[in-house]
């Protein structure tokens, strides 16, 4: 009997690490300003399927995200941010969306730093 019941909870402990371990949090940059960018951010990547959670800090413009790897990954994220209007390092909105957004949802665009920062470059 206590042979049986030591096995049975090594089993449901070998199953706990089994979920665990495709269980992932990841950070990325995401390009916004505001409450309303924040809550637009994070229902998009909570919508998607394995998001477990999610949370925008509009200081860092960092999305912590916890997900089931073997559901979605960090490119199928950024791809739903991208496709509500919000750059990522990895996606690009379109202009399309991105010009539907509130006005005091239009961040200074990706691009627009690149350049800045290819012409800091050249000039050491």
């Amino acid at each position: 009997m206590k042979t049986k019941v030591l096995s049975l909870i090594a089993l449901v402990l070998i199953g706990a690490t089994n979920l665990s371990a495709q269980t992932k949090t990841e950070e990325f940059k995401v390009y916004g300003n505001c409450g309303m960018c924040e809550t637009r951010i994070e229902k998009a990547v909570n919508d998607v399927d394995g998001v477990s959670a999610a949370e925008w800090n509009k200081e860092t413009k960092m999305l912590e995200v916890s997900f089931d790897g073997t559901k979605t990954d960090v490119h199928k994220l950024q791809m739903e941010v991208a496709k509500i209007g919000h750059d990522t390092d990895m996606h690009k909105a379109s202009d399309e969306v991105y010009n539907q957004l509130p006005g005091c949802c239009k961040y200074e665009r990706s691009e627009a730093k690149k350049n800045t920062t290819s012409h800091e470059c050249h000039n050491h």
